[in-house]
């Protein structure tokens, strides 16, 4: 199924006239509209009639969310207050939050986006959507609900939290398509369990997760608990919200919508631009949006391109699963890891359970890792010898993963936190003796 075929299956002459199109018209607005972006391109001395073909877009400098904390609140907006219906912003937990701005032509675009989004999931008019991503000024709830009545599916919407009630609402009302974090997914088959209630039992079929990192291994754990079909969701708040990009059922990356997105992957160190296939950092620039146009905007988040055809029939550009961040790089003993590294290690031993944390540690002046897992309740129960044997076992595959011996503490069954939004894996307390 496919929600707007004119677009998603354009040809690729038509849909880089259209881009071409649609970047002046961006860069345009915001020279004119953003004094931000005007001492940009002074700076550099270009023009927004200096872009002629879309290869000049690497000549517009680049977004970071430094530069969007430095006009906080609302000094990126290209349009009046006047013309603004709806704020939404980041959580700040790293500096000053985010603000982004909506006009009613930008809301009528996220809908668009994330009805794409939902169909891909396999959601129709007919289908029921249990929207557990929050509600306020996180983009999560409101994106997914705009593209739920762009449908016209049923919306409940839930917000994250209550689990109980979410399983109550889920069999009763007999939910067909969920939406939240992938964390918060594995929870919520936990506390069913607790309740009596098998998860498989439920009416879903499919699941869009985001908001987080997650691995293929996790997708799989997912899968089997809740017998759905688990697709990945992409979006930032600085963007538009989730709906940048989405998964479709044959799993193989997430086609971005590029006729509202143009895509681009760099070196995160040279800021040059890869080839396809290459894994580096994903910069995306907004070509629809009023309230807030984005000019290569770089997200931090480590992919690669992907322009094979996909068996789908969509034309879009996809990007593989998100593999870390540039900001989320632990860097250990003088090696970078990616948390995902662990995950996906962990998720492929017998005995454990997808819950987590990483502790890192300075001791002696010299960095620690620890890695706290979860036995399943068949391994808690064990003998001491097979729970150490288990323990050897995960302390050597993730060494041969990462290269740096870790510490594995296995713990009982349900005894680290669990989240109902993003799960807070790794506990760097290093800042704190330094």
């Amino acid at each position: 199924m496919i929600w707007n075929k004119e677009f998603e299956c354009m040809s690729e002459k038509k849909l880089k006239a259209l881009q071409l199109e649609r970047l002046k018209q961006t860069v345009k607005r915001a020279y004119e509209k953003v004094p931000y972006y005007r001492k940009k391109f002074d700076e550099v001395g270009l023009k927004p009639e200096d872009i002629k073909t879309l290869d000049d877009i690497k000549n517009i400098p680049f977004t970071s969310k430094a530069d969007l904390r430095e006009v906080y609140p609302f000094g990126m907006f290209a349009s009046s207050l006047s013309e603004i219906v709806e704020i939404h912003m980041s959580s700040g937990t790293t500096g000053k939050p985010v603000v982004a701005g909506y006009t009613r032509n930008d809301i009528d675009i996220w809908a668009e986006v994330m009805a794409r989004c939902l169909t891909m999931a396999g959601a129709t008019k007919d289908d029921i959507v249990q929207n557990c991503y929050g509600y306020g000024l996180f983009t999560g709830g409101f994106g997914v609900h705009y593209g739920a009545h762009k449908i016209g599916a049923m919306v409940v919407p839930a917000s994250a939290g209550n689990t109980r009630r979410q399983i109550e609402i889920m069999r009763d009302f007999g939910t067909t398509i969920l939406t939240c974090t992938p964390s918060y997914a594995l929870y919520m088959a936990e506390v069913a369990q607790e309740m009596g209630i098998e998860p498989t039992t439920l009416k879903l079929k499919a699941g869009c997760f985001g908001a987080e990192m997650w691995t293929e291994q996790m997708r799989k754990e997912i899968e089997k608990r809740f017998n759905l079909s688990a697709l990945n969701i992409y979006g930032l708040t600085e963007i538009i919200g989730p709906g940048v990009a989405h998964e479709c059922m044959e799993k193989k990356g997430l086609h971005v919508f590029e006729d509202h997105f143009y895509v681009e992957v760099i070196d995160p160190d040279t800021g040059d631009s890869l080839p396809d296939g290459k894994r580096g950092e994903l910069v995306l620039t907004t070509l629809t949006r009023e309230g807030m146009p984005m000019l290569r905007f770089r997200t931090k988040d480590i992919t690669s391109l992907i322009r094979e055809k996909c068996n789908c029939g969509r034309t879009f550009a996809r990007i593989e699963r998100i593999r870390g961040r540039t900001d989320d790089m632990i860097k250990v003993r003088g090696v970078m890891i990616f948390p995902y590294q662990i995950e996906r290690t962990i998720l492929e031993v017998q005995g454990v359970e997808p819950h987590y944390q990483i502790i890192i540690t300075r001791p002696q002046h010299l960095d620690e890792i620890e890695v706290m897992v979860e036995m399943s309740k068949e391994t808690f129960s064990d003998e001491v010898k097979h729970i150490e044997n288990l323990r050897k076992k995960l302390e050597k595959r993730i060494e041969e993963t990462i290269g740096i011996r870790v510490k594995v503490t296995l713990v009982e069954p349900k005894s680290l936190p669990r989240s109902e939004g993003k799960a807070k894996r790794v506990i760097d307390k290093r800042s704190l003796i330094d």
